[in-house]
C-alpha cells in the first residue's frame, strides 16, 4: 500500500471510529501531515480532552499517552508503539524520587511534564518547558525547589529564579548531544543566522542562543523573527512545521544528530494496526491518576 493510500485509509478509520490522532512535533513528517492536532506533549492532551472523540491515538511517547489518560479518563487512549518511551523520563524512578524527597524534606517538588504518571502523582506541581520559570516564581512560600527530572531545564530556570533550585541529574539525550562546538560550526557556515534552542540543551549551548524556548515557542519565534536563516537547536522533526509555515525562510539543524529514535519508532502502519485492533490501550490507575492530575491542575492554576 502506498504512503498516500495508507494516510487516506487511516483518516477514514479515524472518522469511522470517532477517534482523533494526536502527533508531537518530533514525529515523522507523514504522521504530522494527517494529525488532527499537532503540538507539544501537554498541549496535545489538553486539546484532546476538549473534544468529543471517544478514542485518542497518541503519536508520541509513553508519558504523553499517560498524560492524555490522566486528563481524559473516559476516553480510550492508544499508543501505537509500546516501545516508544522517553529516555529523559526514565532517568528517575519512584524509589529515587522518594529518596530525594527525604534528603530535601523542605523542598517543593516541581516535576517536568516529561515524566511518568507515578512521578507526577508524588509531585507538588508540574511544569512544561514553556512555563517552568513562571511556575517556580509563583510558588511564593517555597524557598527551595527540587526540580526533576531534567537538570538542564532546572539550571536554566535557576539562572532567573529567586529560589534555591536543586537540579536532578537527568537529561534528554537528543538535546544533550548538541555541543557548543556544533553551534559554532553552524554559525560559521551561516554567519547571518539566528540560533534558537530548546531549554533541554546544555547551559553552554543555551548561553550561545539568540532565543530559548519550547518547541511551540520556537515555532512562534520563527514566524516573527526578521531574518531569513535560523539555526534550530531541537529535535529535527520540528523542521516539518517550520518549513511549512515559513517557506521563505531557511532552517538549519544545529546538529543532524538531534533525532529522537523513540519518537521515530511510530510508523503509519503502527497507527493503522493500533486503530484496527484497538491495541496498546494506556490506562492510569485512579490512585495514581487523581494525584497526578492535581499536580497538573495546580500548574494550570498558577501559570
Amino acid at each position: 500500500m502506498s504512503l498516500l493510500m495508507l494516510q487516506k485509509k487511516i483518516r477514514e478509520l479515524l472518522k469511522e471510529k470517532h477517534a482523533i490522532l494526536l502527533a508531537h512535533y518530533y514525529q515523522r513528517n507523514e504522521i504530522q501531515e494527517i494529525a488532527d492536532i499537532l503540538g507539544d506533549s501537554l498541549a496535545l492532551s489538553m486539546e484532546a480532552a476538549k473534544t468529543d472523540a471517544e478514542i485518542i491515538v497518541f503519536a508520541g511517547v509513553h508519558f504523553m499517552a499517560e498524560s492524555a489518560a490522566i486528563l481524559s479518563p473516559n476516553k480510550t487512549v492508544l499508543l501505537p508503539k509500546l516501545e516508544a518511551g522517553c529516555p529523559l523520563a526514565d532517568t528517575i524512578t519512584l524509589e529515587q524520587m522518594q529518596m530525594a524527597k527525604k534528603e530535601h524534606p523542605d523542598a517543593t517538588v516541581v516535576t517536568y511534564i516529561n515524566s511518568s504518571a507515578a512521578i507526577k502523582a508524588h509531585s507538588d506541581v508540574c511544569c512544561t518547558s514553556s512555563n517552568a520559570l513562571t511556575v517556580v516564581n509563583a510558588l511564593k512560600d517555597a524557598k527551595k525547589i527540587l526540580m526533576i527530572p531534567d537538570g538542564n531545564l532546572a539550571r536554566y530556570v535557576a539562572a532567573s529564579a529567586d529560589k534555591e533550585i536543586i537540579a536532578w541529574n537527568g537529561y534528554c539525550p537528543v538535546h544533550q548531544v548538541l555541543t557548543e562546538g556544533d553551534v559554532k560550526q553552524a554559525r560559521t557556515k551561516y554567519p547571518y543566522a539566528l540560533f534558537a534552542a530548546h531549554p533541554e540543551c546544555s547551559p553552554a549551548v543555551l548561553s550561545a542562543a539568540d532565543f530559548v524556548g519550547s518547541t511551540s515557542a520556537i515555532l512562534k519565534y520563527a514566524q516573527k523573527a526578521d531574518v531569513r536563516e535560523i539555526i534550530v537547536g531541537t529535535e529535527m522533526g520540528i523542521l516539518c512545521q517550520l518549513e511549512k509555515h515559513n517557506p521563505q525562510k531557511v532552517f538549519i539543524p544545529a546538529s543532524k544528530k538531534m533525532l529522537c529514535e523513540t519518537m521515530k519508532k511510530i510508523t503509519l502502519n503502527d497507527i493503522w494496526d493500533a486503530l484496527l485492533e484497538m491495541k496498546h490501550v494506556i490506562k492510569v490507575p485512579e490512585d495514581i491518576r487523581i494525584p497526578a492530575k492535581k499536580a497538573l491542575d495546580r500548574m494550570l492554576e498558577i501559570s
